[in-house]
């Protein structure tokens, strides 16, 4: 799979690098003159008049943008122009017009000298925006009781603070699973089992193209929603436009690595979103003005990694607030030299950073004696691309931790021997003091994991009550939908469930949660191995729900099998991180029966399994169950369904766009339940899922925000 990620990466880099070098090569001068007159006709609705900013689009002037552009080269602003504006026609620009709209905005709006345009921004970077053109007020005398009206739920917003995030409002969705325990359940039941059917659409929204994932957050009455470089508050009861942020990204490829995250955090006035180059950037909740923007490498890291924006890594978990501080992972960073991956605390104020723990172990720290003695530039692998729980009793944020990027660093002889080859904190869950960073207690689920297994998914908080004892685990499973269950305040193992879909564990020792691994799959240079799952897993970033009030589980999974093959590189490969494991795809079970879909409810405390829905069509969103007795779920056919929460039976159903690759959620506005799910292809769980069912064949794009509301007749379900 990594092989495939970086040909992807390099193939879009180099389209991209090739447009820039069509716009470099017009007339890099540009004329500002010209320039005024495009950003008139073209820019000045969204950026407003002057550069100073819009309802609709950020300042093109001010510290926040001198700084994002400041030693990027007289052609970078122009190739962003020409690749990414207007938004809702990017290319359409010619080279030409792009490079006058960069020449106007790096005069500052007024025809200065680039080199000028940095001190003339900051003097202007408190001006108010200016969304309306001249004269347009008097042409339309009731333009500012409508736009009044229209951005009203605005006025309505509180701010969030950390008792609401402790225990939100049960209509609100104010983080990534609804709450720190990260259950996906709302104990919302206005729309419950007798009256789901007369579910309908309540209204629906394009949302800019991206790889989809995104979940929504929804705060007294306004729901915030991200997709690529672009954030947008909307009125969640009408789906109106209230304001959206476009995140100027620099035209050097880092576009190329996948527009997808998977939520943003919402703490005080401020929603606090990651993107794709790198940059976390706070917004004011009410205008979408940028309140701050941090790189999370320094000037000097980003140098010290030889690229020009220092993006080898996702921010695509996204962040979670806990005690003032935005706490995120970041993934895919294989330049362990220079630090490797790992998860970063910002202030929530400032941005400034607080901590910082790689994932990584490195020589002479704990665990750093688990990587078969390998120095630390040949360590790869530790991605975090899952958003993180919290325990705020505890004080302890919890993350799960990917796999190694590079088979044969563990594998390999090192001096004629291997040595303790474990590789910390691959595979494990981490206990982190959330004021501090430090490592509380780590579990390692699979020690040298050498199959792509990933154990970096949900880490639920719950609170069963097992043998008359009440018990506070964390609860997660891998990529082989095994699920181990932790005691959450000293990590020490509970029990496991295992979801039968693989083939690689034998056994699990009951005092220690210690794998027994089949040995006829250790890897052997140059032989095919049949494994189960395929290294996309039995299940992935689509997350599991679980009920608090049954304790049941529900797991969506796809039932893939693969051959893979060790094949070592020279040594020189291994020291660079070549992909040594390959994979022959994603192959059915040896039993499969043409349903590559598996739903599976299962009761925590037994093991049981309640009951189980198989189709032919991969399910593709995460699960979200209501206090109705509801469990919605989306597929690659691009159904959107509301289940019986108890049998699996299907109470409703409705055909979308495009595949709802992404994180439904539920909330009320003024006591009215509404359940909401974003669709959009692209993202790497929907393309390789395409592999099952290829009969389905769906539309490219179709990036939708869809939000479904009971019709009157069918409102009047019980409220809590």
């Amino acid at each position: 799979m990594t092989r495939i990620r970086r040909a992807a990466v390099f193939a879009a880099s180099a389209g991209l690098a090739a447009l820039s070098l069509a716009v470099a090569s017009a007339d890099d001068s540009g004329s500002a003159a010209e320039g005024q007159a495009l950003f008139s006709s073209k820019c000045a609705s969204c950026h407003g008049a002057g550069l100073v900013g819009g309802e609709f689009g950020p300042p093109l002037k001010g510290q926040a943008f001198s700084s994002r552009w400041q030693g990027q080269g007289p052609g970078a602003l122009a190739s962003f122009i020409a690749a990414r504006m207007p938004p809702s026609a990017a290319g359409s620009l010619t080279a030409t017009d792009a490079n006058d709209l960069a020449a106007y905005i790096q005069g500052g709006g007024g025809g200065a000298a680039p080199a000028a345009a940095a001190e003339s921004a900051k003097a202007d970077v408190s001006a108010p925006p200016t969304p309306l053109a001249p004269g347009h007020a008097t042409r339309d005398p009731g333009l500012t009781a409508a736009k009044a009206a229209r951005l009203a739920p605005l006025d309505r917003l509180t701010p969030v603070t950390d008792a609401m995030l402790k225990a939100p409002p049960e209509g609100d969705w104010l983080m990534w699973r609804r709450t720190y325990r990260t259950l996906g359940f709302s104990p919302l039941r206005q729309i419950d089992r007798a009256n789901v059917k007369s579910l309908g659409e309540a209204w629906s929204w394009a949302l800019p193209a991206s790889q989809n994932e995104i979940t929504p957050l929804v705060h007294d009455g306004v729901l915030f929603v991200q997709s690529g470089d672009t954030v947008q508050a909307l009125s969640a009861a009408k789906g109106d436009l209230l304001w959206q942020y476009v995140h100027a990204l620099p035209p050097n490829g880092s576009e190329a690595r996948g527009t997808r995250v998977k939520t943003m955090a919402i703490y005080g006035d401020e929603l606090y979103a990651a993107f794709v180059d790198g940059h976390v950037t706070a917004l004011n909740v009410k205008t979408g003005k940028v309140v701050w923007d941090h790189a999370v490498l320094s000037p000097e890291e980003a140098s010290n990694r030889g690229r020009a924006d220092g993006v080898d890594f996702h921010l695509d978990g996204g962040p979670i607030v806990a005690r003032g501080k935005v706490i995120f992972g970041v993934s895919l960073g294989t330049d362990t030299a220079k630090g490797g991956c790992f998860i970063v605390a910002l202030d929530a104020h400032d941005g400034s950073e607080v901590w910082r723990f790689h994932t990584v172990a490195q020589p002479g720290e704990p665990g750093g004696d688990s990587w078969n003695g390998a120095p630390a530039d040949q360590r790869f692998g530790g991605g975090v691309w899952t958003a993180g729980s919290y325990d705020p009793d505890l004080n302890l944020v919890y993350f799960g931790v990917g796999n190694t990027y590079d088979a044969a660093t563990l594998l390999e002889p090192r001096d004629g021997k291997v040595g303790p080859n474990d590789a910390l904190y691959t595979d494990s869950t981490l206990a982190l003091d959330a004021d501090t960073g430090k490592l509380r207690w780590h579990f390692q689920h699979v020690h040298r994991d050498v199959w792509d297994l990933d154990w970096v998914f949900e880490q639920s908080l719950v609170d069963l009550n097992l043998g008359g004892k009440p018990r506070k685990l964390v609860v997660t499973g891998g990529k082989i939908a095994l699920f181990d269950a932790l005691d959450r305040a000293t990590g020490k193992y509970v029990f496991s469930r295992d979801m039968g879909l693989q083939n690689l564990v034998l056994g699990v020792d009951p005092r220690t949660g210690e794998k027994r691994m089949n040995p006829a799959l250790e890897p052997e240079p140059g032989k095919a191995k049949f494994m189960c799952p395929s290294p996309l897993g039995a299940r992935n970033w689509p997350s599991t729900a679980i009920d608090p009030s049954t304790d049941v589980l529900y797991a969506p999974m796809v039932e893939f099998c693969t051959d893979y093959t060790y094949s070592p590189g020279t040594p020189e490969q291994t020291r660079a991180g070549g992909v040594d494991i390959s994979f022959s795809g994603m192959l059915p079970r040896q039993d499969n029966d043409g349903k590559f879909s598996r739903l599976t409810a299962m009761d925590l405390k037994t093991g049981k399994v309640v009951w189980m829905d198989r189709q032919r069509a991969p399910l593709a969103t995460a699960m979200l169950v209501t206090g109705g007795g509801l469990l919605f779920s989306g597929d690659r056919d691009r159904y959107f369904r509301a289940l019986d929460e108890r049998t699996g039976r299907t109470l409703w159903q409705t055909r979308l766009n495009a595949t709802p690759n992404s994180f439904p959620v539920t909330f009320t506005v003024d006591g009215r339940q509404y359940v909401a799910v974003s669709t959009g292809s692209g993202s790497s769980w929907d393309g390789a899922t395409a592999a099952a069912g290829t009969e389905i064949v769906n539309p490219a794009g179709g990036t939708t925000l869809w939000v479904f509301k009971l019709a009157a007749a069918g409102a009047k379900g019980r409220e809590k």
